[in-house]
């Protein structure tokens, strides 16, 4: 026998985790927050993944006034209805969800450079 025969016992499986939960509807329990370049230096904030029992254009509404931005709601195929303001606004997003008790904070994941 060569030593090229032996299995390595148990392999760990980096990728593993990440599997699991998209397979399930785990996955749609976040809430993701992305920032999109146009052009220069401006800059797109999209959400998505709030769930559908939720007013969007009053939470829209609430937060263009919040933060003196502008926005609108657009219906995606794939995604739904997915929130899109202006300016790079994901760290105000995210703490006003979470005051105004929309989601929890470990629900909520922040994407973008």
């Amino acid at each position: 026998m060569s030593e090229f025969d032996t299995q390595i016992p148990s392999a760990f499986d980096p990728f593993a985790e990440a599997n699991a939960e998209d397979s399930g509807a785990g996955s749609k329990d976040y809430v993701h927050i992305r920032v999109q370049q146009r052009n220069g230096r401006k800059s797109l904030t999209t959400v998505q993944g709030l769930k559908k029992e939720f007013s969007y254009n009053k939470i829209l509404k609430d937060l263009k006034k919040e933060f003196c931005c502008n926005g609108t709601v657009v219906q995606d195929p794939e995604l739904g209805q997915v929130i899109q303001l202006q300016g790079d606004q994901r760290k105000n997003v995210s703490t006003f969800l979470v005051q105004a008790g929309i989601v929890k904070k470990e629900f909520i994941k922040i994407h973008g450079f």
